[in-house]
């Protein structure tokens, strides 16, 4: 059966005086698809703002936001009320031409796929190239989905989630000397390694349930979330975009022992990739939580790189010093 989820994304930027500001690219509105199906939705701006509703050229549903008078703040709220259907990878049958690697695309599909398949970050000595290699059986046949339900599992295993204040998405290369990175980060590395073996993926940008965080609230006072877990960037220069909202929460604290086991990546925008794989389709991998589908991914934007997909994106007018900070909070509450 369907769930049914409500989604709140509010992101507020603050000022220590009042700042004009440029146009605001707005992508928060959740993909719809047979498996999920965007019920209401509801935009509020303060202050108040002309929106445009546009698609660009991957078919996200994004909204243009030109705030239309100075203020010390500008908050974007939107609401969303879904349902979405259970789809897990593992049940979508492969083609029989596709189901042991390495396999080809037909004409048709690479002429739609080469953006996809084509690597975007460079591996000079062949790291990455070694590093998804490790995950091919010597033993015998590797199987195509085997391989990267492996390599989604690896990550989740071996590499630390870690937030960051910097802007952007580090490149696959430093997320492997690090061993360490966010959501995106994960998602472009496993992204980059697919490309590197032939397959086609794609960054997805989007919402995580947790169901941890539907347990009653804990009267004891938590610590704030760190800022930079939502917002991968410093205070801009004045007429510079704005922080660009890329979503690497904080890891959660620790929860009761008879607690559902908590997600990483809830609280704000997470991210994870996709993989085509012929008879399939494009099918869903978290290599942050270990995911393969479900419920719990909530799908806003699909892009060929992570730059493509920023939650929020825009530009403000005034003196340097007057920016004061951001904020975000994504709340995703089961309600049927």
């Amino acid at each position: 059966m369907p769930i049914r989820y409500d989604i709140t994304h509010t992101t507020t930027y603050r000022y220590h005086e009042p700042v004009r500001f440029g146009e605001h690219r707005v992508m928060f509105r959740p993909r719809d698809s047979h498996d999920l199906r965007v019920l209401a939705t509801d935009l509020r701006v303060s202050p108040d703002a002309a929106v445009r509703m546009i698609q660009d050229p991957h078919s996200n549903s994004i909204a243009l936001v030109q705030p239309l008078a100075p203020a010390d703040e500008l908050c974007i709220v939107c609401r969303f009320t879904i349902e979405h259907a259970h789809t897990n990878n593992l049940e979508l049958p492969l083609a029989p031409s596709a189901e042991l690697y390495p396999f080809s695309y037909s004409t048709a599909e690479r002429f739609d796929l080469e953006c996809y398949l084509r690597p975007h970050h460079d591996d000079p000595q062949g790291t990455l190239t070694a590093w998804a290699r490790q995950f091919l059986r010597t033993d015998g046949p590797t199987r195509t989905r085997d391989l990267l339900v492996q390599m989604n599992q690896h990550i989740r295993e071996h590499f630390r989630y870690a937030a960051r204040d910097e802007e952007g998405t580090q490149p696959p290369l430093q997320t492997l000397a690090l061993g360490s990175g966010t959501c995106r980060d994960f998602a472009l590395l496993m992204m980059e390694a697919g490309r590197r073996l032939g397959v086609a993926t794609r960054f997805v940008s989007g919402y995580l349930y947790d169901p941890a965080l539907d347990l009653p609230p804990d009267p004891a006072p938590t610590a704030a979330a760190d800022p930079g877990a939502a917002a991968e960037g410093a205070a801009p220069d004045a007429g510079a975009p704005v922080p660009v909202e890329t979503g690497s929460p904080a890891p959660p604290a620790p929860a009761p022992a008879d607690a559902p086991v908590p997600t990483l990546g809830a609280g704000a925008t997470h991210a994870w990739m996709q993989a085509y794989l012929p008879g399939a389709g494009w099918v869903p991998f978290d290599p942050t939580n270990n995911l393969l589908g479900g419920t719990q991914l909530i799908r806003v934007g699909v892009a060929r790189d992570p730059d493509q997909a920023a939650p929020v994106a825009g530009s403000w007018y005034g003196e340097p010093q007057a920016y004061a900070g951001m904020a975000v909070e994504v709340r995703v509450s089961r309600v049927g």
